[in-house]
């Protein structure tokens, strides 16, 4: 494997440390902020928002300049929204934190393409090994995001500003890291040639499953785990057990990443994006049943496995669905459909959880968690009749 994969999967561990800080304490600065509890998650959702918007312009902008300054600009935009949240918590400004979170949300954009890159930089033959390599860097970020969370929300004076001191710091060491990083160049990766129009590339069965595994995946995974610190705040669980258990929901997110490429070449991305599903189910289930620490532990687990069946074979599929010179509009029409998804279900975890309950919010979870399954029978119901044409 490339040194350049392994260095992105370190830029990937950065980010991911950066992402379980935010989860773990913008909600509860939400709540302290918010003129109404209903707008506790709102932070998160303008961090989401943050991205989505930064969907399209990081892909083209990237197809441009090349990858490694894509990434370091989205890292720089990190690091500016990081000084605006440190002014808003001096201030207690809910509006400027809102602005902050959206800032550092555009950065997390950029570097939501790490898995991309890396695919770029590894032979044909190790695509789903490569992106499995980068993805697995969050498993050294569950350990140290939380960690992180617990011991620098105290730091200041102000309650939660070292923890914005903290990630600033975890900014400027990828940007370290990427300058140390050879990607090849994107006249290289991205190609010219002739590009079908995006309505065609769209409409292909094998797309339409692959965003649909990463979007519901994704978006399942992002509404139970935003709820979560509220939901276990309201039954008096302590902020330490809200960081455990994001952090083993982490572990879980990650951790298999290092064998779910190898899984996927060997069953297939169908077999995979179905197990997926199934896990989805199992944590939305676990809530019916459980309500205590226990039941949060396991459900967030299963919820993590889940989005690591779903989402990295749905990234491999998705490669098999655009030529060279589509690359940077399709991945762009892909990331901007998922961080969308992404966006509204951090947008309404704080109202639903605080109008259903844990329970039920997860009751409304089940039959989403379907939707992937159908979308593979639709794929097959199509193919058999006319095949998929394979992009060249």
């Amino acid at each position: 494997m490339p040194l350049a994969v392994t260095l992105l999967s370190l830029c990937q561990a950065l980010l991911i440390s950066g992402n379980i800080l935010l989860i773990a304490v913008s909600p509860l600065i939400g709540a302290e902020l918010a003129p109404s509890p209903a707008w506790s998650t709102a932070p998160v959702a303008t961090q989401w928002l943050g991205l989505m918007c930064a969907t399209i312009p990081a892909s083209l902008i990237m197809a441009r300049l090349g990858r490694r300054r894509g990434f370091m600009l989205g890292n720089l935009l990190g690091l500016g929204g990081v000084m605006l949240a440190v002014k808003a918590l001096t201030d207690q400004a809910f509006l400027p934190f809102l602005a902050a979170t959206w800032l550092i949300g555009i950065g997390i954009g950029f570097g939501q393409l790490y898995r991309f890159a890396a695919v770029e930089a590894a032979p044909a033959a190790l695509r789903d090994r490569a992106i499995g390599l980068v993805m697995g860097g969050g498993v050294l970020a569950a350990f140290f995001g939380p960690w992180l969370a617990r011991h620098s929300r105290e730091l200041a004076e102000v309650p939660f500003l070292g923890s914005f001191l903290g990630l600033g710091a975890l900014y400027l060491l990828a940007l370290g890291v990427l300058s140390l990083i050879r990607l090849p160049p994107p006249e290289r990766t991205h190609g010219e040639g002739q590009a079908r129009p995006l309505g065609e590339i769209l409409r292909q069965p094998t797309f339409v499953v692959a965003v649909t595994a990463a979007l519901i995946g994704y978006g399942v995974m992002n509404l139970a785990m935003t709820a979560t610190p509220l939901a276990m705040s309201a039954t008096g669980l302590h902020f330490d057990h809200v960081a455990t258990t994001i952090q083993w929901h982490v572990v879980a997110m990650f951790l298999p990443s290092f064998v779910t490429g190898r899984l996927t070449a060997r069953f297939g991305a169908s077999r995979m994006i179905l197990a997926g599903s199934a896990l989805l189910l199992a944590s939305a289930l676990v809530a019916q049943l459980h309500a205590g620490l226990m039941g949060f532990h396991l459900g967030l687990v299963l919820l993590g496995l889940g989005w690591n069946f779903s989402f990295l074979p749905a990234t491999g599929l998705l490669t098999e669905t655009y030529r060279p010179a589509e690359k940077a509009r399709t991945q762009a029409a892909n990331e901007f459909l998922v961080f969308t998804t992404v966006t509204l279900t951090a947008l309404f975890a704080g109202p639903l959880v605080d109008a259903l309950g844990w329970s039920r919010l997860n009751a409304v979870l089940l039959p989403l968690c379907v939707l992937p399954v159908m979308a593979l029978g639709w794929r097959r119901l199509v193919t058999s009749r006319a095949p998929e044409a394979t992009p060249q």
